[in-house]
């Protein structure tokens, strides 16, 4: 087995989590008070006191080691060496290996294996996405199913201009995790590309977003396949006296397509998404039109199709029920 030296691993526990998200992913915090903070992916999951605790799941701890291993699912040793770098290499004897300083190496990505997709994209469904959509999208190994442990997960693919995997985002099909694949480079978020005619990009928080989207377009007569549509995998937080950055997903969507004629901004229709969509418009549009369209109604654009399919329903239901009174 794997060994990695005691005091290697003590050096790895020593890093709290507020530390090492600040340090590695300061766009995953999001502050909710004086000391206090939530992580962008997991809105459960606070940190507060050098602790912290994911209440949907009833687990916490302290360290960053914790997090890595009961939250992002990696193993043990590989989240010692996320930690403190090649120092945490591991040796198959009982001689530590030489104290080296950290380095800290970018990932290998790999996207996660395929398995229970029909349930994967049974779930999406349930969410309100169209089938064929889905369908056409999972022979183009953009949308699939994977698990992890005894969990049955959704996989959104990002791929970058020559085609490449680059990137997948994570959704549980139950409970609340969502995530990416390890390694994932967030420029290269999950995407449709349109076929034909100008390139206009309409821009969601998440792939679900975008597929509701697409759905919505073809509920409305539309082909769904003319549409260019981006998800950015969540937004940065935008804080006073700060510099807020466009989101890398859409900064590299746009460096790949500089004829680009204009950005629509689909982001959640709740106060860090529209302050996302202002301070990016803010810094886009001196470049590329852009346009802010948020949801008509519910949060996000998925509980608004959510809702045009229930209205859909009822008055398909009153339909029926107006032709079976007239008989």
């Amino acid at each position: 087995m794997p060994y990695i030296d005691p005091e290697t691993v003590a050096r790895a526990r020593e890093m709290d989590l507020l530390t090492y998200l600040q340090a590695r992913d300061p766009e995953e915090l999001v502050r909710t008070g004086p000391a206090s903070w939530r992580t962008r992916t997991h809105d459960s999951l606070k940190l507060s006191n050098g602790k912290w605790y994911w209440w949907s799941r009833g687990i916490g701890g302290r360290s960053a080691l914790d997090y890595l291993v009961e939250v992002k699912g990696m193993g043990f040793t590989d989240a010692v060496r996320e930690i403190v770098g090649d120092a945490a290499a591991p040796t198959h004897g009982r001689t530590s290996p030489p104290r080296q300083p950290p380095r800290h190496e970018p990932r290998e990505f790999s996207l996660p294996p395929e398995a229970g997709t029909e349930a994967a994209l049974a779930y999406l469904r349930g969410r309100g996405i169209d089938g064929e959509i889905l369908d056409e999208l999972h022979g183009e190994g953009a949308v699939y199913g994977s698990r992890r442990y005894s969990h049955q997960n959704v996989v959104f693919v990002g791929r970058d201009a020559a085609g490449t995997p680059r990137y997948a985002s994570i959704r549980a099909c139950a409970g609340g995790f969502k995530g990416e694949a390890s390694g994932s480079d967030k420029r290269f978020g999950f995407a449709v590309e349109q076929r034909g005619g100008p390139i206009e990009v309409h821009v969601f928080e998440s792939a679900i977003d975008a597929l509701s989207f697409a759905t919505l377009h073809k509920i409305r007569g539309g082909d769904w396949r003319t549409l260019s549509l981006l998800s950015l995998g969540g937004i940065p937080p935008v804080r006073p006296g700060s510099d807020f950055k466009v989101p890398c997903a859409l900064d590299q969507w746009l460096g790949d397509h500089p004829l680009c004629s204009e950005v629509r901004l689909h982001l959640d229709n709740d106060g860090p998404g529209r302050a996302a969509a202002r301070a990016i418009a803010e810094r886009v549009s001196p470049h590329v039109p852009v346009g802010i369209e948020p949801p008509a109604t519910g949060k996000d654009v998925n509980e608004h199709l959510l809702g045009v399919l229930a209205g859909r329903e009822t008055g398909q239901r009153r339909e029926r029920g107006g032709d079976r009174g007239c008989r």
